[in-house]
């Protein structure tokens, strides 16, 4: 079976992830009102991106945190062409 497959990140734009974080935190009632910013950083073995996050509340700190990690456990920022 090809594990690494299973565990490749799928590429995605810079807007194309903007758009599934932001999704991702409306889903949640907690989460709608943060505000953020995707942030590119360099590459290391788990992620080539990370989150800002302005305007949270104190109790969905926790919940955002969360989401954005099952994000990055799914996608890598592509690296432009």
């Amino acid at each position: 079976m090809d594990f690494q497959g299973l565990l490749a990140k799928t590429p995605v734009t810079l807007e194309q992830l903007r758009n599934r974080v932001f999704y991702a935190l409306q889903r949640h009632p907690l989460c709608r009102g943060i505000e953020f910013d995707v942030v590119s950083t360099p590459r290391t073995r788990r992620t080539n991106w990370t989150i800002s996050l302005r305007s949270v509340q104190p109790g969905a700190l926790w919940e955002a945190h969360e989401i954005i990690a099952d994000i990055q456990e799914a996608y890598e920022l592509a690296v432009p062409a």
